[in-house]
């Protein structure tokens, strides 16, 4: 299949056409003796992922584990669907988000909210998951790969609060969700993801510095694709949040409201992305991974409440 690509390893990457696109969120197959599936993507992606591991040799009696970094629609959105292509598999998620998993009324509540009519389009929706079937983690944690692999899990909020970090014993591969901002590989950017409510400037860079203290070989992005300049890529993960913070606490210095706060930063950071002063598909494809009106409305969000910041 076209949107499956080999990395090594026994992983493979998949790219789930979020709402019909391309390179905009990827789940990862951990093809092995349990076969595991980091991210599933949207509900509107589940076909695409169930037909990508048919693709890979993966039955409906053979996944063995659904793990998902945090609980946000583009990442867990198809677990429900998934859960029910694959009856025998556990649901691994942080302890903050399991409920969510559960019975998603809430979140898709608050979803609503926030996208309006475009959320049917952009993510579907949420179907609960047998509470039984779900396995919560806490600050740490294991998931069996089978064979003695295993991927272990890193309590790493700042994005969200029900955050994690996934490491593969066997690759060093580390699967960072959003803790380490959005990576387009069409042009080597990176940009913060900071939506409200839960972000948080220090406690996202202590989950950065979390993520180097680990030693990774390789950091795979859910958006989107690996990654082999570790170093360089954390400390650029940590680089962008300052500054668009800087940025944004510039703009509420100066009274202005979220659509001119939104305006400026845009403004401001717009020669630091070459994705941005490409054609208009590939600054759409960046938009919609990284948009200014979330970073800017989290980070705005996070001043408020945080005084001292």
């Amino acid at each position: 299949m076209d949107n499956v690509r080999p990395l090594g390893g026994d992983v493979y990457e998949i790219d789930t056409r979020m709402a019909g696109y391309s390179g905009i969120t990827a789940g990862y197959l951990i093809l092995g003796d349990r076969p595991c599936l980091v991210e599933t993507g949207t509900s509107t992606s589940a076909p695409v992922v169930r037909d990508a591991l048919t693709s890979l040799g993966v039955g409906t009696g053979d996944l063995a584990t659904v793990v998902v970094t945090h609980i946000h629609l583009d990442h867990a959105g198809g677990v429900g669907d998934i859960a029910g292509y694959y009856p025998s598999a556990e649901i691994v998620v942080h302890e903050k988000g399991a409920r969510h998993l559960a019975d998603p009324s809430r979140l898709m509540a608050s979803a609503k909210m926030v996208w309006g009519d475009k959320l049917d389009v952009l993510f579907g929706t949420l179907a609960p998951t047998d509470a039984a079937r779900i396995r919560a983690l806490g600050d740490t944690g294991s998931i069996d790969l089978g064979n003695g692999r295993t991927l272990s899990s890193h309590y790493s909020p700042g994005h969200a609060k029900h955050h994690v970090g996934l490491l593969d014993s066997l690759t060093g591969d580390l699967y960072v969700g959003d803790a380490a901002g959005v990576y387009l590989p069409e042009t080597g950017d990176l940009r913060p993801a900071t939506p409200p409510p839960d972000f948080d400037l220090g406690v996202a860079l202590d989950s950065i510095a979390l993520f180097e203290a680990l030693g990774p070989q390789r950091l795979l992005f859910s958006h989107y694709g690996p990654v082999e300049a570790v170093p360089e890529t954390l400390e650029r993960s940590a680089e962008e949040l300052r500054v668009w913070v800087d940025l944004t606490r510039q703009a509420r210095a100066e009274g202005l409201d979220l659509n001119h706060a939104v305006a400026m930063v845009r403004d401001r950071t717009r020669e630091r992305y070459t994705a941005l002063r490409a054609d208009d598909a590939t600054a759409e494809q960046f938009e919609l991974l990284s948009g200014a009106p979330s970073n800017v409305a989290g980070i705005l969000h996070w001043l408020d409440r945080t005084p001292d910041a």
